[in-house]
């Protein structure tokens, strides 16, 4: 055979490889388009890489955004505030060697920094130890150490923290930079899988998702052999907690044990109490649940839906119950995973409700709640829709996913919609933009929601150092008002007397 012939043949066994390799990435149907169009309304711009957004208890007139650098801003009556409520971007500054050890504003892809915030179900009564009281979760220096440690004895680079704060007794927009009190911390090996939210419960307790202490496949320095951190219940790595952050000594009455660092309290319902269990532990086999919510506004269930990012292969929506185990690693999805292969080439048969014992995500008679690479590369997850804006969406949870394209750079956010019931998934028709996709390649960093139920998709296409940074408004297209009509009726209430913090 000539030279020519076997370049031929190489170039041909090459290209079936390669077609075959993306074959194989192809493992589930692709999201379909869907029937609900929406309009985004730019609310506010010029942000850096804001990545959440939540209101104040019983407070319709305004909405707290944060900026990944370390910031808590306010829109109040449809207007950004000058000055933020909260910075720390001094505190999550890690030390002097920016991208290795700490937090790197100029990098995109850093998930480190300032992730979640949750106000206390007691912040507007005056009679309630939570009064003006509200928490942030974080990375930071590591400082004195942390309540858990990196397991395996691993270099503890960083802790991820949940720190309560006091709202100003004068100023309702400033929170008291010297009210902070760190209630529990993790030292952290690996930069990523930070997890980011904290979210009270219909419970009263408060709930944070860990991711599996970084790197892939569930090992490293910081992983627990055999099997990985998020199925070991000996740390709280890759893991649901519950506990209640109030200080102790604000309920004395309480029958749910003192933490060991005195900081807060373990429910004694929380379902792992055996010697070397982490008590805290709510649910297990999470890999880097960034974004969760409860359905608990009016006419919710008061589920808890997680969104889990993925490996090489699945995204994935579960609904988080006590005792739940999810399957990481040794499940990505619905499908089996060998951690000793890892990466997308680590992903194996589909094998729903096998093995025993695992959760798998949320299915219903027409499909289940997972998706693959070929329609995004990590799952944001969002809210169950509980406005009026858009009757056909109540009851949808609305996710999306950062990005459609990863390298270089991420671009191309995506904005989907799921019916928990059917287990169906569609896009979000954004006929708005050119090809229906979000514009300038911005990436999906989160969602915010209002105290009405309204959404909000928050973007950029900066890092959190540039002026990409995008919070929108979520209305029907064709838009039936105007911007300033639609922060009035979700930031103000079309005329709702607005409650006031008890003086």
């Amino acid at each position: 055979m000539n030279r020519s012939k076997l370049t031929l043949l190489a170039l041909t066994i090459a290209a079936c490889l390669v077609l075959d390799a993306r074959a194989q990435l192809d493992l589930l149907p692709s999201i379909p388009k869907g029937t609900i169009s929406l309009e985004l309304q730019p609310l506010v711009t010029g942000l850096g890489a804001p990545l959440y957004g939540i209101n104040a208890p019983d407070d319709p007139s305004r909405l707290f955004i944060l900026e990944q650098k370390g910031q808590v801003l306010v829109v109040a009556n449809g207007s950004l505030l000058p000055t933020p409520a909260l910075d720390i971007g001094s505190l999550i500054s890690l030390g002097s060697t920016p991208g290795v050890h700490s937090f790197n504003p100029a990098n995109a892809n850093d998930e480190r920094g300032l992730l979640g915030m949750a106000f206390h179900p007691g912040y507007s009564n005056s009679g309630s130890p939570g009064f003006r009281t509200l928490y942030t979760f974080s990375t930071q220096p590591l400082g004195t150490g942390a309540t858990y440690a990196a397991p395996n004895g691993a270099t503890q680079n960083y802790k991820t923290v949940v720190n309560e704060w006091k709202i100003s007794p004068t100023d309702p927009n400033v929170v008291d930079p010297a009210s902070r009190r760190e209630v529990i911390s993790f030292g952290k090996n690996a930069n990523n899988h930070n997890g980011g939210t904290i979210e009270f419960g219909p419970d009263g307790y408060m709930y944070l998702g860990l991711g599996d202490g970084g790197n892939a496949n569930d090992v490293g320095a910081s992983h627990i052999e055999p099997g990985g951190n998020a199925q070991n219940l000996s740390t709280p790595l890759g893991k649901m907690l519950r506990f209640d952050p109030l200080n102790p000594a604000l309920t004395p009455g309480s029958l749910n044990p003192t933490s060991g660092n005195g900081q807060y309290r373990i429910p004694t319902t929380n379902p792992y109490q055996g010697p070397g269990q982490v008590p805290e532990i709510f649910a297990s086999g999470l890999r880097n649940p960034y974004r969760f919510s409860f359905d608990s506004r009016p006419g919710g269930t008061g589920d808890l839906i997680l969104a889990d990012v993925g490996q090489g292969n699945i995204e994935e929506i579960n609904r988080i119950t006590l005792g739940g185990n999810y399957g990481w690693p040794m499940k990505e999805g619905t499908f089996l995973f060998d951690r000793a292969i890892g990466g997308a080439a680590g992903t194996g048969a589909n094998s729903p409700g096998l093995p025993l014992g695992l959760t798998d995500p949320i299915s219903g008679p027409l499909g289940t709640l997972q998706y693959d690479h070929q329609d995004g590369i990590s799952i944001t997850g969002g809210f169950i829709y509980r406005g009026t804006l858009i009757p056909e969406l109540i009851g949808m949870y609305v996710f999306g996913d950062l990005a459609l394209k990863n390298n270089p750079p991420r671009v191309d956010g995506r904005l989907f919609y799921a019916d928990l019931l059917t287990g169906q998934m569609f896009e979000f028709l954004l006929p708005q933009f050119a090809g229906g996709l979000l514009p300038n390649g911005e990436t999906l960093h989160g969602y915010g929601q209002d105290y009405h139920g309204e959404l909000y998709a928050i973007t950029t296409n900066t890092p959190a150092n540039g002026t990409g940074g995008k919070v929108y408004a979520i209305v029907p297209e064709p838009a039936t008002a105007t911007l300033l009509a639609i922060t009035a009726i979700a930031l103000l209430g079309a005329g709702r007397r607005r409650r006031v913090l008890d003086k």
